[in-house]
């Protein structure tokens, strides 16, 4: 790594240390609000995106460099890794992503194949290529989904917030769960390690759907499976945990061993790093702020940053993706704000 990546804002409030500013990224920051990236889309496909390495670098520092953002993260999708596993994954038509082949029984946890890392090979080759093309001293995330929420999309076959199906077959077939997750973390552990060697300098695991849980069942059903997953993955490269809904289990997210723990709009930032003392959070601007005016966004901006001024150890970002329609230049002004009013030059 490079000594303008390994000193750069982002990486530095990864490991707990002073910064000159606030770092800032936001998930789904190469997204639908973007004209460019609608231009991409008018041309290809979602998943042909997804798997156009050359795309896919250009969409991923594009977004970055437009809204002046201290990270990337590079463009690619959770579901992608369920294909080689066996999963049939339709991204087109209303509803979101979609799978047919959905896992009902402990037959089915049987049939789906490993991983092979080797089927993945255009996400390590988007990571060389957004990594190339990036500016010298702005970090680039690989990430992938975590072990519940792709359990969960292949349980359920879709997206399903409360993750009931899921919850069923966790409490009805506990070695077919077991073996589930044990079989999803076999594939991530080489996925991100993959992603890190392409030219990642982080990695996030996306939780979207675990706030489904209460904190018994994530220490007994999900964390085991976290911790070998984050234990595996390469020392030296920080990795964040995130999920939706996460208040009632913030401790367990750190108990993962993962550097930095992402934090939703639902929790207050102040309240979240209490809980979870000198672990480096990431966060957690409500995404409906940027639909809002300027002296509006600034001032939410504030709120989040005052919530934890005088401490190191923070990424802010929103608390959960930009949503479609949201101004571009509103996010360039977020970005802006937190940078002046972070300021400690």
């Amino acid at each position: 790594m490079t000594p303008a990546l390994r000193d750069s804002r982002f990486l530095r409030a990864c490991r707990g240390e002073e910064v000159d500013a606030t770092p800032v990224w936001l998930m789904r920051q190469a997204g639908r609000y973007m004209k460019e990236y609608r231009d991409v889309r008018a041309r290809v496909a979602f998943k042909d995106l997804c798997k156009d390495p050359a795309l896919a670098a250009e969409v991923t520092d594009t977004a970055a460099r437009r809204i002046g953002a201290d990270a990337a993260i590079v463009f690619s999708d959770i579901l992608l890794i369920l294909e080689p596993m066996g999963a049939a994954l339709e991204y087109e038509g209303a509803g979101g992503p979609r799978i047919e082949t959905r896992v009902a029984s402990p037959e089915d946890v049987g049939r789906l194949r490993a991983a092979d890392p080797e089927a993945l090979s255009f996400v390590y080759d988007a990571v060389r290529q957004s990594r190339a093309a990036l500016p010298p001293d702005v970090p680039l995330i690989g990430f992938s989904g975590a072990p519940f929420t792709l359990a969960s999309y292949l349980i359920e076959g879709r997206s399903a917030r409360e993750a009931e199906k899921t919850r069923i077959f966790m409490r009805t077939e506990p070695a077919a769960w077991n073996a589930l997750l044990g079989r999803l973390v076999d594939g991530l552990i080489p996925y991100l390690t993959r992603q890190a060697a392409a030219g990642a300098q982080a990695l996030q695991i996306f939780d979207t759907w675990v706030g489904a849980l209460g904190p018994s069942d994530y220490r007994a059903s999900v964390l085991p499976h976290m911790q070998r997953l984050v234990a595996a993955l390469p020392a030296g490269v920080p990795v964040i945990v995130f999920g939706t809904g996460t208040a009632g289990i913030l401790e367990l997210l750190k108990e993962t061993g993962a550097g930095v723990v992402g934090v939703d709009s639902r929790i207050g930032l102040g309240a979240a790093r209490a809980r979870l003392g000198a672990t480096p959070v990431q966060g957690n601007l409500d995404s409906t702020v940027l639909f809002a005016g300027r002296e509006v966004i600034r001032k939410a901006a504030a709120e989040v940053l005052d919530a934890t001024r005088g401490r190191p150890g923070h990424v802010f970002n929103l608390g959960h993706g930009v949503l479609p329609g949201t101004p571009v230049d509103n996010v360039i002004a977020l970005v802006d704000a937190v940078h002046e009013l972070s300021s400690r030059r």
